[in-house]
């Protein structure tokens, strides 16, 4: 798999002043672009557009200062409709206009080329099963919040501390499908998974039964999931547990993710500070 991703971060440098979609990139990396964006943004802690985009601009940074054509040629090469949008682009990584830049010969920013390493440590393992299921559906309540990769997730805690107990009371009674209880389902996120882009959050069941008057209800179809199990402090652990997914599982077993739901059920610790979880991510095998 990283000898994929390599093959396709190369045909990303030599298209730099070219088209270049995710379905032709996933060609490459023999793999699903949904796949692939979720890879590669676990892998290099951005999305795949932004990639593109600053590597675009890096490369473009250097034609700036050595002053050899025109700034509008610069901006038409890599895909920039007018100079205006080639600036304000510019500016917005360099800290700088490339005109200033130009006449100052200002200090620029670099994006490095990415290349992916498997790195070899062995010291733990990762529990995990795989399971058929058929046709669900999450029953609950539903909110639009932001994507926080690193901590407490605060539009998350203000939802659920405004639902009534009783109501998630009478909720969990209707729970009669794996993974059981209250459970915090994750959906429609944004492909490039960029921090502070929205998703649909559910807090709800897994249930067959019919939903009461009111809930929100997430259909979701029969498929294959990945069951990931963890423990340690939150929310760390559970973050943790999700990049560890994308950055040693995947490439390390004949799986990828495929469109769907994310679904974590946590048990915490009396104090609150420590839980036990089980991730639930829709995963398909790759094609040999």
């Amino acid at each position: 798999m990283l000898d994929r991703l390599n093959q396709a971060m190369e045909h990303i440098e030599r298209h730099l002043d070219q088209s270049i979609d995710g379905a032709g990139l996933a060609r490459i990396a023999a793999t699903s672009e949904y796949h692939l964006r979720r890879m590669f943004s676990a892998l290099a802690g951005m999305p795949l557009s932004e990639y593109v985009r600053r590597r675009r601009l890096t490369v473009a940074g250097a034609e700036v200062l050595a002053g050899d054509v025109s700034l509008l040629e610069i901006a038409v090469r890599y895909g920039y409709g007018s100079g205006e949008a080639f600036a304000r682009a510019f500016r917005a990584m360099h800290g700088v206009g490339p005109g200033e830049a130009r006449r100052s010969g200002a200090a620029l920013v670099s994006q490095p080329r990415l290349t992916f390493r498997l790195t070899i440590e062995g010291s733990s393992s990762m529990r995990y099963r795989v399971v058929d299921r058929p046709a669900f559906s999450v029953v609950g309540f539903k909110a639009r919040v932001p994507l926080v990769h690193v901590g407490p997730n605060q539009a998350i805690i203000d939802f659920i501390r405004g639902i009534e107990p009783g109501a998630l009371e009478r909720l969990e009674k209707l729970s009669d499908l794996e993974p059981q209880g209250i459970v915090a389902v994750c959906d429609d996120l944004d492909p490039s998974r960029a921090e502070g882009t929205e998703l649909d959050y559910y807090h709800g069941v897994i249930t067959s039964a019919a939903p009461p008057e009111g809930a929100a209800v997430l259909p979701v179809p029969a498929g294959s999931w990945a069951v990931f199990t963890t423990s340690g402090p939150m929310p760390e652990a559970i973050q943790y547990l999700w990049r560890d997914v994308f950055t040693e599982w995947f490439p390390s077993n004949p799986y990828r993710s495929r469109p769907g739901p994310e679904i974590l059920r946590t048990r915490l610790s009396p104090g609150k500070t420590e839980a036990d979880a089980e991730l639930w991510l829709p995963v398909e095998r790759e094609q040999s």
